[in-house]
């Protein structure tokens, strides 16, 4: 009785905590001009595919990867707040390539898998991109709440991508991470579901945690974290910049007042939030000696 109450108290805080894993998930519709190709393959597993948006007439075209939340055990790669708004601003507006990544959930795999797993759809993306029209050279990564978390991972670990067959990026934008520092969130009062994602064992806490394997060489990142949250997004984003600095690394931070959901759904909206945003991957694009 007690391992069935404490099952359903980890349930009952991921419903509470991410309302939308309730909502009906359909094929989203592209705007006028965009094309979707579903379900391209980067693994034998029936998770490991992404969706890959292209605007018209692509060519040489940058490339937003983007990986989903849902606290390591669920999620969707065609959810309407990880990918709408996205492909009118990016996609639409800008003529960028999206590509939207799906991934295996725990307890199918653990987390380096699953960081393994972005890799490898990456490096697939990255070897694919002249087909598409894009440039395999000007690839930015963006993950919200648990994504955020696995490309926050393999940025600050960037052995993880190399041996996964992927090339440098530019950089990478995290979506509200709870979890930057992950060994420091399991020693404090955590959300029981957390347990389940990582284990009793402190060692590997510190494998997967962004800031334990923050090493020299890590591509610049931009670390946004919702104001109005309670459990250490915006320290851990802080603490993981100033660290970054401290190894002549760089990643800002930017705090908003927005809930954990709004971080991700948001953007793409017309405002200061999306400009920030914009304003870092345009930095990317620029030069080493010009940024």
């Amino acid at each position: 009785m007690t391992h069935l109450l404490r099952i359903c108290a980890a349930w009952l805080g991921m419903l509470l905590f991410f309302p939308a894993m309730a909502q009906q998930v359909g094929a989203p519709v592209a705007p006028t001009g965009v094309q979707r190709l579903a379900d391209v393959p980067y693994g034998p597993d029936a998770r490991q595919r992404m969706d890959v948006y292209l605007p018209p007439n692509a060519r040489n075209a940058p490339v937003l990867v983007m990986v989903h939340g849902g606290a390591w055990m669920f999620g969707n790669k065609a959810a309407a707040s990880v990918v709408d708004l996205k492909i009118e601003h990016w996609v639409r507006d800008q003529g960028f390539i999206l590509v939207s990544v799906g991934y295996r959930f725990v307890p199918q795999v653990d987390v380096m898998q699953q960081a393994q797993d972005v890799a490898r759809a990456v490096a697939t993306a990255q070897a694919s991109a002249p087909s598409w029209g894009g440039d395999g050279g000007r690839f930015v990564l963006m993950g919200h709440s648990a994504g955020a978390h696995l490309v926050a991972l393999i940025s600050a670990s960037p052995d993880i991508a190399r041996q996964q067959g992927a090339r440098p990026w530019l950089g990478t934008v995290a979506l509200d991470s709870a979890a930057l520092d992950t060994a420091a969130l399991m020693r404090r009062r955590h959300m029981p579901f957390y347990d389940r994602v990582f284990g009793d064992d402190p060692a590997y806490w510190r494998t997967v945690s962004p800031t334990d394997t923050l090493a020299p060489g890590a591509p610049p990142m931009l670390l946004v974290c919702s104001t109005q949250r309670r459990d250490g997004s915006c320290t851990q984003a802080n603490q993981f910049a100033t660290r970054a600095a401290a190894i002549g690394g760089r990643a800002e931070v930017v705090p908003e007042d927005l809930s954990h959901a709004q971080i991700d759904g948001a953007l793409g909206l017309p405002g200061a939030y999306t400009a920030s945003v914009d304003a870092f991957i345009r930095s990317l694009r620029k030069a080493p000696g010009e940024r």
